[in-house]
């Protein structure tokens, strides 16, 4: 009776010992199919773009006389001046917006016989040493939020021709001025564009997408409408209206 007793007790601790063992066994290998799940990503890169118009245009022009004498070439100018200024307020700018420089100098030499400028004093060419007269020059510019009108400008100021003004226009720039916040929410778009790919992917193979592991985010590029040029410090187009900006992030994502 007694040995009956002695083996019972022995079957018992040896059951619960096993138990023991393979409860010890699950434990471990699900921990450890755990910790090898958690090694696998998936890295997925997202982009996003969006048309924006430029916010800010700024017009920079030039004009020029030239005279025998200094005090002529001046009053010239001075002339010229008055009629490129009454121009552009014409043209709907307010005065305090319309920015003259100081004015430019330059003193013209008779050329050398023979010599070849084309036509054109070239303050370069061999001279003779002799002064035959003057030349002074100013630039203006405006800048303006009515960027259609920046626009009209460039292509119009040519007018002042008619007045006896050599005008040059230069190329108008255009800006987009909230440009760093415009950035912010690109790569928010481009991030969540990043985690509708993965979620694609993952459930192509029944799994789920879990934490972000790593990001990184490429250069923004804000080119001309329609175009695609990149580059690895970024494109910043500042000679259209209208403009694309796009983002791209690449991110690595734990997968469930």
């Amino acid at each position: 009776m007694e040995n009956n007793q002695r083996l019972s007790i022995y079957i018992t601790i040896s059951a619960v010992f096993a138990l023991g063992l393979i409860c010890a066994s699950l434990i471990v290998s699900s921990t450890w199919r755990k910790v090898a799940r958690s090694n696998v990503t998936i890295n997925v890169t997202g982009s996003a773009s969006k048309q924006i118009k430029s916010d800010l245009g700024i017009w920079h022009g030039g004009f020029s006389n030239e005279s025998p004498s200094m005090t002529d070439a001046y009053a010239k100018l001075q002339e010229s001046n008055t009629k490129v200024k009454n121009y552009l307020v014409a043209f709907g700018f307010p005065a305090e917006k319309i920015k003259f420089s100081a004015i430019n100098t330059v003193t013209m030499y008779e050329p050398v016989k023979g010599g070849n400028t084309g036509g054109y004093y070239d303050p370069g060419a061999s001279h003779s040493g002799k002064i035959i007269g003057y030349r002074l020059s100013q630039d203006v510019s405006v800048e303006s939020e009515d960027v259609d009108k920046i626009d009209k400008l460039s292509r119009e100021v040519t007018e002042l021709i008619n007045q006896g003004i050599a005008i040059n226009s230069e190329p108008p720039r255009y800006l987009y001025t909230k440009l760093s916040d415009l950035k912010i929410e690109m790569i928010g778009l481009a991030s969540q564009d990043a985690k509708v790919r993965a979620e694609q992917i993952a459930k192509a193979t029944g799994d789920k997408v879990g934490e972000v592991r790593s990001s990184k985010t490429g250069v923004i590029q804000v080119n001309a409408k329609n175009n695609t040029e990149v580059s690895d410090y970024g494109v910043n187009d500042t000679s259209s209206l209208e403009k694309t900006i796009t983002a791209v992030v690449n991110i690595t994502f734990s997968i469930e």
